[in-house]
C-alpha cells in the first residue's frame, strides 16, 4: 500500500505532498494543473525512464519520494524479499520502506530504496510488485495479441504461469538443439578437414616420437661430440690429478692421505681438530673422481654416433618449426589433438543422435503446448462470461467480450509442432493466438476490440478486465490515469461504481475529470494551480478534501458552477448517491 508521497521540482509542481489512505483515492483538478504529474511521478517509482523535460523550470532536481507499506514478511512475495536482501534496504519498524527517485536538469537519474543507493531497475523491481499502473497507453496496448494472451494467463492462474513457464523452458532446450544441428551441418566439412589436419599431424609425431626434453638433451650431446677429444682430455687429467694413476708422481688423493697421516701423529689437539675437515676433503675429492670417470665412461668411444644425432635433431626440429616452440609442447599439441579427435568423432554427439534428441524434444514441447492450449480454451469461457457481465453494469448492456484462443497456422517449418491433431507452430509464450472480441449486441459477429471498440467503450472493457482479474487477489496499489476518458452519464457512474467494489481489495488510486467517478471516492485530492501571471511561474498543490469541500469540488467539475446553490444541490445529490451505492454494497 502507498502511504505517502511527496513530490518537488517535478513538471508544474513545485512542491507537493500527499497521504493515501486504503480503499479508493481519487485526484481531481483543473486542467493544467499537473494532475498528470502524480501519475508520473508513481511511474518513476515504478523505475519509469527518467525524462529530464519533466523537470521544473528553473530547478536542478526533481525528487519523487514514496512511503509502502510491505506485506507481513510471512506473506511478501519471494520478489520484494530478494530485492530487500540484495540491496540491504532497511524497512522502518511498522514495515514500510522509502523509496526515492531523483531526476537531474541534465538527465542524470538516482534512486534510493530503504535509504539504499540502487539501479532504478532495481528499484522498479520491487515497485513493480506493488504498484500497477493503468493509462491510456495501457488501454492501447489492450488490443495488442500478446497483452489479450497475457490478461488470459493471469485469469488461468498459477496453473498457467506454471505450465508456461515449463513450456518456455522445454522450447529453449528444443531451440538449442535444432541450432546444434544446424550448426554441426554447416560445419560437417570444416570438422572433417580439421580432422584430417590433426591426425596427420598425430600421425607425423607418433612417426618421430619424440621424448620430453629430448631437443635440450640432444643439444648437448652434440656439443660433446663435437668437442669430443678435448673433453676427453679434460676429464681424464683432472681424474688422474684425483686419483694418480697414468704415472704422475702423486695425487690430490694421495696428498691428502698423508696430510691425515701427520695429523694424527701430531701430539697437539689444534692440529688435530683439522682432522674432520680433511677427512670432509677427501669424501669431496672422492665423489669428484667418481663423477668424472663416470663421464669418461658415458663419452662415445669416436664421433662416428655425431652423424645420427645431427638426424634426429633434424627430425625433432621439423616437429618444432610446424607444432610448437619445442618438444614438450609439441608432446602437448598432441594431447590437446587427441582430446579434440575424440570430440569430433564422439558418437554421442553425431548428427543423427542430435536430430533424434531434438525430435524427442520436439514432443515434448508439443505435450506442453497441448496442455497450454486446452487450459486457455477452459479459461476462455470463464473470463469471457465474468467480464460480459461487467460490462453490463458500465452501460454497455447487449454487449460481451468474447474470447477466443486458436493455434497458430504451420508457417514455419522449423518449428512446426502437432497439437490435438492440427498443425501448428511452437512460438515462445505457447501455439496459441489469443484474441478479444466486442459483440456490439445480441447476435452480431465478434469483431476485434483494436477494430470495433471506441475509446471510451476500450476503457470500460480494461475496468471489467480488472475487476474480474483482481477478484482472487488483494493488496497491491492499482492507478488509473483517466481511465474514463471518453466515457460520461450513466456510464460514468457505472465506471465509479465499479472503481469502488474494486477498492474493496485493493487500494486504488484514479485520476478523472468525471464528478460521477469521483463521488465515488472514500478519499478525495485536489490539485489547485497557484500563480501562472505574466511574471510568476505557476504552482500547484495538493489538497485532501474534507466533505463539504468536496460538494465544492463536485459542483465545480459538474459544470463550472462553483459554490452556487444549484452546483452544489447537483453536487450533493451525486455524492448521497454515491454513498448509498457504495453502502449498499459493501
Amino acid at each position: 500500500m502507498l502511504e505517502e508521497l511527496s513530490i518537488s521540482g517535478l513538471g508544474v509542481l513545485e512542491s507537493a505532498a500527499a497521504e493515501f489512505s486504503p480503499g479508493f483515492t481519487v485526484l481531481t483538478g483543473e486542467t493544467g494543473a499537473g494532475k498528470t504529474m502524480i501519475v508520473t511521478s508513481l511511474r518513476l517509482l515504478s523505475g519509469a525512464r527518467a525524462d529530464a523535460g519533466r523537470v521544473r523550470t528553473g530547478d536542478e532536481r526533481a525528487v519523487v519520494e514514496g512511503r509502502f507499506r510491505l506485506p507481513p514478511a510471512q506473506t511478501r512475495p519471494e520478489q520484494i524479499t530478494e530485492v530487500l536482501d540484495a540491496t540491504g534496504a532497511e524497512l522502518d519498524d511498522d514495515d514500510t520502506v522509502i523509496a526515492v527517485r531523483t531526476v537531474n536538469a541534465d538527465g542524470r537519474s538516482r534512486a534510493h530504496l530503504g535509504g539504499r543507493s540502487v539501479p532504478a531497475a532495481t528499484l522498479g523491481e520491487l515497485t513493480g510488485e506493488l504498484l500497477a499502473i493503468h493509462g491510456q497507453n495501457d488501454q492501447l496496448r489492450l488490443a495488442r495479441s500478446d497483452q489479450q494472451r497475457a490478461a488470459l494467463d493471469r485469469f488461468a492462474g498459477a496453473k498457467a504461469g506454471t505450465l508456461l513457464a515449463k513450456y518456455r523452458a522445454a522450447r529453449s532446450r528444443w531451440l538449442s538443439t535444432l541450432d546444434e544441428v544446424e550448426r554441426r551441418r554447416s560445419d560437417s566439412r570444416e570438422l572433417a578437414q580439421e580432422a584430417d589436419r590433426l591426425r596427420f599431424g598425430l600421425e607425423e609425431i607418433d612417426a618421430v616420437s619424440p621424448e620430453p626434453g629430448e631437443d635440450a638433451d640432444l643439444i648437448s650431446t652434440i656439443r660433446r661430440l663435437t668437442d669430443l677429444e678435448d673433453l676427453r682430455a679434460a676429464a681424464a687429467g683432472a681424474h688422474r690429478a684425483i686419483a694418480g694413476d697414468g704415472g704422475m708422481d702423486g695425487s690430490v688423493v694421495d696428498g691428502l692421505g698423508a696430510v691425515r697421516s701427520l695429523l694424527e701423529s701430531a701430539d697437539d689437539d689444534v692440529l688435530r681438530e683439522l682432522l674432520p675437515r680433511v677427512a670432509e676433503a677427501l669424501v669431496v675429492v672422492g665423489d669428484i673422481g667418481e663423477e668424472l670417470s663416470a663421464y669418461l665412461a658415458g663419452l662415445p668411444n669416436d664421433a662416428h654416433d655425431l652423424d645420427a644425432l645431427l638426424n634426429r635433431q633434424g627430425e625433432l626440429k621439423l616437429l618444432t618449426r610446424k607444432y610448437a616452440a619445442d618438444i614438450d609442447g609439441v608432446i602437448a599439441w598432441a594431447d590437446q589433438a587427441r582430446t579434440r579427435l575424440a570430440q569430433i568423432d564422439d558418437p554421442e554427439s553425431s548428427i543423427e543422435e542430435l536430430e533424434a534428441r531434438a525430435e524427442t524434444e520436439r514432443s515434448a514441447v508439443a505435450e506442453l503446448a497441448a496442455k497450454l492450449h486446452r487450459l486457455r480454451a477452459g479459461a476462455a469461457g470463464t473470463l469471457s462470461k465474468k467480464v460480459s457481465a461487467e460490462l453490463a453494469g458500465l452501460a454497455m448492456g447487449g454487449s460481451e467480450l468474447a474470447v477466443t484462443v486458436e493455434l497458430i497456422g504451420a508457417d514455419d517449418d522449423r518449428l512446426e509442432i502437432t497439437v490435438d491433431g492440427h498443425r501448428t507452430v511452437a512460438g515462445p509464450d505457447g501455439a496459441d493466438r489469443v484474441e478479444f472480441g466486442l459483440v456490439a449486441h445480441q447476435g452480431a459477429r465478434p469483431l476485434p476490440i483494436a477494430k470495433s471498440a471506441s475509446g471510451g467503450e476500450l476503457s470500460r472493457v480494461m475496468l471489467a478486465l480488472e475487476v474480474v482479474l483482481a477478484e482472487p487477489d488483494a493488496g497491491g496499489v492499482m492507478v488509473f490515469d483517466e481511465v474514463d476518458a471518453g466515457v460520461g452519464g450513466a456510464a460514468a457512474v457505472q465506471i465509479g461504481a465499479r472503481l469502488a467494489r474494486l477498492a474493496r481489495r485493493h487500494q486504488v488510486i484514479v485520476v478523472t475529470h468525471l464528478p460521477q467517478v469521483a463521488a465515488f471516492a472514500d478519499n478525495h485530492l485536489v490539485i489547485g494551480k497557484v500563480g501562472g501571471g505574466a511574471k510568476g511561474r505557476q504552482t500547484s498543490t495538493l489538497t485532501a478534501l474534507d466533505r463539504d469541500e468536496r460538494v465544492s469540488e463536485l459542483s465545480r467539475m459538474l459544470a463550472g458552477l462553483g459554490d452556487s446553490e444549484t452546483g452544489r444541490a447537483h453536487a450533493e445529490e451525486l455524492l448521497q448517491t454515491a454513498e448509498a451505492v457504495r453502502t449498499e454494497h459493501s
